[in-house]
């Protein structure tokens, strides 16, 4: 084999470094120790932690509640007993949480289903009784989806009457455009219906980006229906917490290696509130902290900066927050970022952020660099004889403001709400026809919704390439 120069494997301004094969994970190299030095047995005791905390506070970990607190508090602890320097960001973000299902009844007759009605996120709390009045809806909708502009134009607002209840059909605009039309229009109350087409009947489960005064449901096709052709009054109550609040960061870096080439790997702290969130994301979480656990003592080339955000489940406001408080240089040190959430859903892939395209599908490829971020994960798969297969960026986790800044990104996914294929479960067993993680923002993310085998492969897998890349120590194929 030969040496081998990558001129800018990393979107950092830093010299170029000669780069040397070596055998992968033999003995004494940095990746073999590190992989040695943890296991998904260790990780699994900080998913139990997790689990405590959560059942202490009301069943979750999420932004903005006491949960949530008291898991910085636990990561933060064994970091600052393992001899690091904590760093904590505080930040604000607009809290919101549901306190009773809203309800939807026509004055004088009987309340529409519960299971038929949804609170939009972040709408206000309110009981609002007043006449329906359709926006630009069309009954039928047509025969193809996504085409409704209900409610997209101010104009769709000429002879609103305000006061009125807003009742609107979902479509190509956001569902943040329609409700504020409606409010500056005067709209004392917002119903937005599901479209009608085949799949697209259900009530809708969505949100609007800011809080708002006024009460904002959706309902399925068949109630929207209904009332934009025999418009009555109606009774619309939503009982909601909405407000600003703090949250944190929380950040360690270890105390050797170039802080002018930082290796930065995150996952995000925070829960849903409607569960535990042991798979989504401790399981990211307590790879993370293990690893950092097991590096304190070493001497990487590059340091490594661990990063736990906080209110990602609301947005990616923490790195979003982070990201964009940086001054340009210090983004310029940053030589790549690793995102790990979800890395072990029960009916599993292992899934490799696609840093080059290659599959040709879906989102693009990420920042230059990103690509021989991608292929240091598939050599650790190649290396164990397990199959691998990549996942778009598709800006649901934390590496999107990194991207969005240029900054080269990978990391590890096994996958959420999507039906494992036939294709998959033939390559990765399992059950095909089942979600990847069936327990997905659900109360049954718990304990028993982790795949054992999963989170010790891939909490060797996350050793193995940070190693790789705070060491720089590359491979040829």
């Amino acid at each position: 084999m030969r040496c081998h120069l990558i001129a800018r494997l990393f979107a950092a301004a830093v010299a170029v470094t000669p780069l040397c094969p070596t055998t992968p994970a033999i003995a004494g190299d940095p990746m073999h120790i590190l992989e040695q030095a943890v296991s998904g047995a260790a990780v699994s005791t900080h998913l139990s932690a997790l689990q405590t905390i959560a059942d202490a506070h009301g069943g979750n970990r999420a932004a903005g509640l006491p949960g949530y607190g008291a898991s910085v508090d636990y990561v933060a602890g064994l970091l600052s007993k393992a001899g690091y320097k904590i760093t904590i960001q505080p930040f604000m973000f607009n809290f919101y949480r549901e306190l009773a299902k809203p309800t939807l009844e026509r004055v004088g007759g009987t309340p529409y289903s519960p299971a038929d009605i949804t609170t939009i996120e972040r709408s206000g709390s309110g009981d609002v009784t007043a006449r329906v009045q359709a926006v630009d809806v069309k009954i039928p909708p047509g025969d193809r989806p996504n085409t409704s502009t209900s409610g997209c134009e101010v104009a769709d607002f000429r002879g609103f009457v305000p006061g009125n209840v807003a009742l609107m059909q979902r479509g190509t605009c956001q569902f943040t455009t329609k409700v504020a039309n409606a409010t500056a229009a005067g709209a004392a109350a917002v119903i937005i219906f599901n479209e009608g087409q085949p799949g697209r009947t259900a009530p809708l489960l969505g949100e609007i980006e800011n809080p708002v005064r006024i009460p904002v449901i959706a309902t399925s096709s068949a109630i929207g229906e209904n009332l934009a052709t025999n418009p009555v009054t109606v009774r619309v109550t939503t009982r909601v917490e909405s407000e600003p609040r703090l949250t944190h960061n929380l950040f360690a870096q270890t105390p050797h290696g170039s802080t002018d080439d930082v290796v930065m790997i995150g996952a995000h702290l925070d829960s849903v509130q409607a569960g535990p969130g042991i798979n989504d994301n401790g399981s990211g979480v307590g790879a993370l902290l293990e690893i950092a656990l097991a590096m304190i003592d070493k001497q990487p080339r590059r340091a490594v900066r661990f990063a736990w955000w906080g209110a990602e489940e609301e947005g990616l406001i923490g790195s979003k927050h982070y990201v964009r408080n940086l001054s340009h240089a210090e983004r310029e040190k940053i030589a790549l970022y690793l995102n790990f959430d979800m890395v072990a859903s029960p009916n599993h892939v292992y899934g490799i952020y696609d840093g080059d395209d290659s599959d040709g599908v879906g989102a693009g490829p990420g920042p230059a660099g990103s690509a021989a971020i991608e292929r240091e994960f598939q050599r650790f798969y190649e290396r164990r004889g397990l199959p691998y297969t990549g996942m778009d960026f598709t800006g649901r986790s934390d590496y999107g403001p990194f991207i969005d800044h240029g900054i080269p990104a990978g990391g590890l996914f096994t996958g959420a709400e999507a039906p494992k294929t036939a294709l998959e479960a033939a390559r990765f067993g399992g059950t095909a026809g089942q979600a990847l993680d069936r327990c997905y923002h659900r109360v049954c993310d718990d304990l028993a919704n982790v795949g054992a085998t999963a989170l010790d492969v891939n909490t060797d897998a996350i050793a193995s390439v940070t190693a790789a890349l705070a060491w720089q120590v590359s491979r040829d194929d």
